[in-house]
């Protein structure tokens, strides 16, 4: 049971949410753990006639080491060769995969930031490639042990909740994903209309500029499991208070009972009552306190937290916001090194999304259409 989940995984991956043609050139991202998953998907890239010009199998501890012992100028430095990576692919498939979650737990944040301030101008021309249409991108999860063990379940137990929550369970995984296309596309054509969402909830009351914002409907053509619907706000139209209820987390830190007050679109006051010196430090980055994403979850397969927002922001009865970069082929003018997703849940009585003042979502349901 569960022995296809590489081959069928790689078939869904290649064929429908990158849908890679004959002399795309892809690249492949992925730990050692999931190297098995990745000769079924470079294998599959080759039948449909598409060129692999990079494999990239990561080596568990070799980030610990280097931020460990590197030098400033070797945490800013930039390989070449990542450059001209970037302007050559046409597909870029990521395997979500580790051996060990907390390897970077007790790097300095200061660090990190570092690192990802430097590699700023190599996201923005990615990013803009991908706003253009050049790009097609995918993350596709890896069932691997350290992910079992944050989501407190046994190894099998875990396998069997991605292969589900990924519906390789069904006989057409295709088929179940254009299901899930069609059945979203009817709630974001209405979203689209809309001028302004305002989320209520526990210690939140949260109103957002949503006008001329096109909303996304994410079935399986970005990331995988997928189920949810987002966009970016208007940068400078935020404002109010928001208490998210699970832990954010941030390069394998913890940060939890995150609360945050907006005014104008910038995040103005911020508590923590756990990892306050890494959400201050996240809110350092430049535009990190201007939010990036509104989004909703709408996968109702996916009911346990797991710690591994690639499930958990999909959630049904959830909503997440995004910290940092906007999306640009959205029509975001937010620009950031950060893109920091944290998950509220919206399933309790008091919980409504309103859009321009009419209820569309109480208590973790959709009243629309």
């Amino acid at each position: 049971m569960l022995d296809d989940y590489n081959e069928k995984l790689a078939k869904l991956v290649v064929n429908y949410s990158v849908k890679v043609q004959k002399d795309d050139k892809v690249t492949i991202n992925g730990g050692v753990d999931s190297a098995d998953l990745a000769r079924e998907i470079y294998l599959e890239v080759v039948k449909v006639g598409g060129h692999v010009i990079n494999t990239k199998i990561g080596i568990p501890g070799l980030a610990e080491l280097f931020y460990k012992n590197a030098q400033d100028n070797q945490i800013k430095y930039q390989n070449p060769i990542s450059k001209v990576m970037i302007e050559e692919v046409d597909k870029t498939i990521n395997i979500f995969s580790s051996t060990n979650r907390k390897a970077l737990a007790n790097v300095d944040p200061a660090k990190l930031m570092m690192a990802r301030e430097a590699s700023k101008e190599l996201q923005k021309r990615y990013s803009d490639r991908v706003a253009k249409g050049e790009i097609d991108w995918v993350i596709c999860p890896f069932p691997a042990p350290a992910f079992a063990q944050e989501g407190n379940m046994g190894t099998f137990e875990y396998k069997e909740f991605v292969y589900n929550a990924l519906a390789l369970n069904e006989e057409n995984p295709v088929e179940h994903w254009e299901k899930v296309k069609v059945e979203q596309a009817v709630i974001v054509e209405i979203l689209n209309k809309g001028k302004e969402l305002r989320i209520v909830g526990e210690d939140t009351d949260l109103t957002l500029g949503i006008e001329g914002r096109k909303w996304i409907n994410a079935c399986g053509d970005k990331n995988l499991p997928d189920g949810e619907v987002f966009t970016s706000p208007i940068e400078d139209a935020v404002n109010g208070i928001i208490s998210f209820t699970y832990p954010g987390i941030y390069m394998g830190k913890e940060v939890e009972n995150i609360w945050l007050k907006f005014k104008d679109g910038k995040v103005i006051e911020s508590s923590a009552s756990k990892g306050q010196e890494v959400l201050d430090k996240v809110l350092e980055v430049e535009n990190a306190d201007i939010l990036g994403e509104i989004a909703i979850g709408t996968n109702y397969g996916i009911q346990r937290f797991t710690k591994n927002m690639l499930f958990d922001e999909k959630m049904g009865g959830t909503i997440h916001l995004a910290l940092g970069n906007g999306f640009k082929e959205i029509g975001s003018k937010n620009e950031s090194t950060i893109h920091w997703d944290i998950l509220k849940d919206m399933k309790s009585e008091d919980s409504v999304i309103y859009l321009d003042g009419k209820e569309i979502y109480k208590a973790g349901k959709w009243l629309i259409p």
